[in-house]
């Protein structure tokens, strides 16, 4: 029986576990990325693990979400990561270089080979052909280490493309028809790998377009198989030596299959506030809108840039709307400015953005009150643009351009015929905003530079004996990282404060919710399904840890905040029967008796004692021999502290 493309890389990489459906498995890692909004805590954390240098083939820091700097905390925070980087041998890509995803893939994916970043859209890179898994910051930490990174060997979808796309139809498209078929949940605990004979008439920015929203589907990660296209975009990166051809074995067996005929796909818009809620243009009909936002790690590639830049040349945007773009890495602003693009889209109004995440992140641009506004970004969860009452759907470049200059959401089809776009047989390559890290022998020479704003991690302590305390909050399905730790220009200059960003935990949902965990000194969270959907922020754990948090009690988690939980020496704790959420309510006392003594002896069954109402409920912790022993340890780095010494 032959293998699927993921089982090839994965067994290539295997230093753990056996390949069983639903095993975990340990793999190892040759390349790691972090960002500055996650990175300060994750270099921290391998500080704290007390490895001198890094040990993977590649670790690259990238200064792309906090950049706008109106106070001292981020521009901190990007002279600490520099300094960590130059000591311990990460490269560091500075400010103004580009987004993280796009420069990974520009200047460092290779086909067949493993990376975590500390960021959750990393699976972009499976665009490329490798195996790329958003963390973490501990995992992340624990990798450039020398440790394993542990996933659950996952299920494999197999989704057969067939066709051609038409014209003005994008890979944007196609990924939300994805989501549109399988839902933000549909993808937990699986790889979505691409095949068929459609796979050759995408590029390799359109396949990282899609393997990048492969995150939204709650996903493992996304892969398209490596070919003459990647080889082709390789030597166009000056990079052709490290391409290699990858590809499912013709008798591989897949857990499911997805059939999707390109030519029948057709102009789409995810509709808030979900990226899920997919409708057609047809179906949403003639919308106005108030601003357009075009870039983001999701749509800011060159033949991106450049087919806006065709739409907008020679034209005016809609006097009503607001349009930004922001090219993904300083390669294609530089491209751009040199063939005369960005004149194009200048001239026509638009507001260039720096090469940075930016309105993606809620990092300016927020739409008016209950402004409608199109963009290419991944996400769109309530509240996340800035403005609360913001009306935010993803689409695709094409029909953003001309939506911005018609005022109203509008089928690019209506642009008629669509010339060639082709990628440059050579991009232009400049590297000198990538920082190496100091040589071996000049280590210790460099200075690590702090700011005030950055403090340790959380204390952290071994699993109690039992957990007797209330529940300072109940919460519903589809809990997004956005709820749990909220990002935008505010809050996210704190993310290495984790005492202050606690302050903000949960209050998208419930204003009191920080003031209430703090006071009750420990409590537990009791939600719904598909529980830390979004984001890879491990925040979204640290925040309730230094709250008090012991245990969150959900229908079903979103695969990496579970993990981070589980890194944070939360307890992740499954309701047996989903109606017993019922039974629980904020502000009830509950008593888990004997629970160190049930994980030590392997019991995935617990119960929890409602003493409020007298009710028992049945509750699984499904933890291995390795997580139990980190939930034990208190969590990950007390956990790798014992076991490096």
């Amino acid at each position: 029986m032959g293998l699927t493309l993921t089982e090839k890389i994965l067994k290539n990489h295997l230093v753990d576990g056996e390949f069983v459906k639903g095993q975990e498995i340990g793999i190892r890692i040759d390349q790691t990325l972090t960002q500055d909004a996650t990175g300060t805590m994750a270099y921290l954390e391998f500080e704290a693990m007390g490895v001198p240098r890094v040990k993977t083939e590649r670790s690259v820091a990238y200064i792309d979400h906090n950049t706008l700097q109106s106070g001292f905390e981020n521009a901190d925070d990007h002279r600490f990561i520099g300094s960590v980087a130059k000591k311990h041998g990460i490269y560091f890509s500075r400010p103004g270089n580009g987004i993280c995803h796009q420069v990974q893939l520009e200047r460092f994916g290779i086909p067949g080979k493993t990376l975590i970043g500390s960021d959750s859209h990393t699976p972009t890179g499976g665009g490329i052909g490798m195996i790329a898994i958003g963390a973490g910051g501990l995992d992340v930490a624990v990798a450039m280490g020398g440790g394993a990174y542990y996933i659950t060997y996952p299920k494999i979808v197999k989704v057969n493309l067939t066709g051609k796309l038409s014209p003005w139809v994008a890979a944007k498209d196609v990924i939300l028809e994805v989501l549109r078929r399988l839902s933000v949940k549909g993808g937990v605990g699986k790889v979505i790998e691409y095949t068929g004979e459609g796979v050759r008439t995408l590029s390799v920015p359109e396949r990282a377009t899609i393997t990048n929203m492969g995150a939204e589907l709650g996903a493992t990660t996304s892969i398209f198989p490596s070919d003459e296209i990647t080889r082709e975009f390789l030597k166009a990166q000056g990079r052709e030596d490290v391409w290699c051809e990858l590809k499912a074995d013709g008798d591989a067996v897949y857990d499911e299959i997805v059939d999707i005929d390109l030519s029948q796909i057709v102009p789409m818009a995810a509709c808030p506030h979900s990226p899920d809620n997919v409708k057609t243009c047809d179906e949403i009909g003639k919308l106005k809108i108030d601003q357009v936002c075009i870039g983001s790690c999701t749509n800011s590639s060159f033949m991106d840039m450049m087919k806006v830049a065709y739409i907008l040349k020679g034209k005016t945007v809609h006097p009503d709307v607001s349009l930004s773009i922001a090219p993904g890495s300083k390669q294609v602003l530089n491209m751009l400015a040199q063939n005369g693009a960005l004149a194009d889209m200048i001239d026509a109004g638009a507001r260039i953005l720096e090469s940075a995440c930016g309105p993606c992140i809620g990092m300016g641009q927020s739409p008016n009150s209950k402004g409608v506004s199109l963009r290419t970004f991944n996400r769109n969860f309530e509240g996340r643009s800035g403005t609360k009452d913001g009306q935010i759907y993803l689409v695709s470049p094409e029909l953003a351009a001309v939506s911005a200059l018609t005022g109203c959401l509008t089928d690019p089809r209506t642009l008629g015929d669509m010339p060639e776009f082709k990628l440059p047989e050579h991009f232009v390559i400049n590297d000198n905003m990538i920082e190496p890290p100091a040589p071996v022998e000049e280590m210790d020479k460099v200075e690590i530079l702090r700011g005030p704003n950055i403090k340790p991690f959380p204390e952290t302590a071994p699993l109690d004996e039992s957990i007797e305390c209330k529940v300072s909050l109940k919460v519903g399905d589809n809990i997004t990282t956005d709820h749990i730790m909220p990002a935008g220009a505010k809050i996210l200059p704190l993310r290495s404060n984790i005492p202050a960003i606690s302050q903000h935990c949960f209050t998208v949902c419930d204003e009191e919710f920080p003031r209430r965990a703090k006071n009750m000194g420990k409590s537990i969270i009791v939600g719904g399904s598909n529980y830390g959907q979004g984001s890879s922020r491990e925040h979204a754990a640290l925040a309730p840890l230094y709250l008090g948090i012991k245990a969150v009690l959900v229908k079903s988690f979103a695969r990496i905040h579970r993990a981070n939980l589980i890194n944070a020496g939360i307890l992740p704790l499954t309701f047996v029967n989903e109606a017993d959420y019922d039974k629980i309510s904020q502000g009830d006392e509950i008593l888990l008796a004997d629970v160190r003594k049930a994980i030590e002896e392997d019991k995935t069954q617990l119960t929890v004692v409602n003493k409020t109402t007298g009710a028992e409920i049945p509750v699984l912790c499904e933890l291995t021999g390795r997580t139990k022993d980190i939930v034990l340890a208190g969590g990950l780095l007390d956990y790798t502290r014992e076991s490096l010494k």
